[in-house]
């Protein structure tokens, strides 16, 4: 595992195995079957990949396959498009993560090979994953909140400026009024509460699953 300039980014040097087109988003037995196919050397396959040596960058919105040496693109996934990730039951150095194709109604099982990190891997994807739909919610509340305030404001607003009019009708200093709507900073002290994520870990062996 090692560290790279951007600390929300990290990579693993894996074996990529291929990538198996699948029939369920999820599921162990569908994990099996793929790494069968790919294992089966009776079956011919385009993306049998013959233990290429990989780079696995996890990112906070996506998981790229970038080739060992030349660090060219061969996959990227992005975060909300996973559906499935565990290590295989009667293999722990193999594991897998499905995730549905970018442009198309299918979805893909990618297999890897790891001797030290097959676990941690599937846990690190789980927290991943997990902290992007957190973040995403926070983001909505965020929105509602902002939404909420400058509505506030304008109704503020408009109570201070029928408030001043009527003391200028009835002849009266208007200097001393004060502003009775809550200062725009307001919304950035929410805003930053707001964006504040933590993340969560749970058993590394427990598959990631999503509903659909």
């Amino acid at each position: 595992m090692s560290d790279i300039d951007d600390d929300s980014e990290i990579f693993f040097p894996v074996k990529f195995l291929g990538r198996v087109q699948v029939v369920r988003p999820g599921g162990m037995q569908i994990l099996r079957d793929a790494v069968g196919a790919l294992q089966d050397p009776n079956i011919e396959m385009a993306e049998k990949m013959k233990k290429t040596k990989v780079h696995l960058f996890l990112t906070r919105t996506a998981i790229d396959i970038l080739e060992h040496k030349t660090k060219f693109m061969l996959y990227s996934c992005a975060l909300p498009s996973v559906s499935f990730c565990a290590v295989h039951p009667s293999q722990p150095n193999t594991l897998g993560f499905i995730a549905k194709h970018p442009a198309a109604d299918m979805h893909h099982c990618y297999i890897f090979q790891s001797k030290k990190f097959s676990h941690l891997l599937v846990s690190l994807i789980g927290d991943s994953f997990r902290s992007y739909k957190q973040n995403e919610g926070l983001q909505g509340d965020r929105d509602l909140v902002v939404e909420a305030l400058r509505h506030k404001n304008k109704v503020l607003e408009r109570e201070n400026a029928e408030l001043k009019r009527r003391l200028q009708a009835n002849g009266e200093d208007t200097g001393g009024v004060q502003n009775l709507y809550e200062n725009e900073s307001d919304i950035d002290k929410t805003s930053s509460r707001s964006g504040q994520v933590r993340f969560f870990s749970e058993d590394d062996e427990t598959p990631l699953q999503t509903n659909f």
